[in-house]
């Protein structure tokens, strides 16, 4: 049952006030459907209003270093989430071949980049399906030929995706991505 809905103008300075009024309502469960700079905020509300419901996080909010990491990790834990993208933030991709080489472009083409903020791998990813089609038109890189590249994606694996994250396209879905993976937030 939904017991309240709120909504925001991203011209407003903070949504303190509808995290009030949301917890008012004794809903037990929060879909926060915010960007980055008010997924912080609601983050952050809720642990200093002692509220805790089963906080659901849509995946554009969810970077390490540009949300949970502002918003507290404390206040952060337990939050649940999707994702398509390697957080480049957990260890277990140190070793990884598409994060290494992810980090070796960093390195040579934008050292200053923020390793913690999802947006900077995002980019990386996007830019690679980019160039795969781009590559697919060879010499031919008229606007049609390239819609129909684009729209003929099967099974491609990009460095910055999850394992088992493909991307698919066709003439009738040009929707790269059919898959997430859920996440719980714990610890750092």
């Amino acid at each position: 049952m939904i017991v309240a809905e709120d909504s925001y103008e991203v011209t407003e300075p903070t949504i303190d006030s509808h995290i009030v009024r949301l917890k008012a309502s004794g809903a037990d469960v929060f879909f926060n459907i915010t960007t980055p700079k008010f997924a912080a905020q609601a983050i952050k509300k809720n642990a200093e209003l002692d509220w805790h419901p089963l906080h659901f996080l849509n995946n554009v909010s969810s970077s390490i270093g540009s949300v949970i990491k502002p918003a507290g990790f404390e206040a952060a834990q337990g939050i649940v989430s999707s994702q398509y993208l390697k957080d480049p933030t957990d260890p277990q991709w140190k070793t990884d071949k598409g994060m290494i080489a992810w980090n070796q472009f960093l390195d040579k083409y934008y050292p200053e980049a923020n390793r913690a903020d999802a947006s900077v791998m995002y980019a990386y990813t996007v830019a690679q399906g980019l160039e795969h089609v781009l590559r697919a038109c060879g010499d031919n890189l008229t606007r049609q030929n390239i819609m129909k590249q684009a729209a003929n994606l099967r099974d491609l694996e990009l460095d910055g995706l999850l394992p088992g994250i493909k991307v698919n396209t066709s003439a009738t879905d040009f929707a790269p991505l059919s898959q997430l993976q859920l996440m719980r937030f714990k610890g750092e």
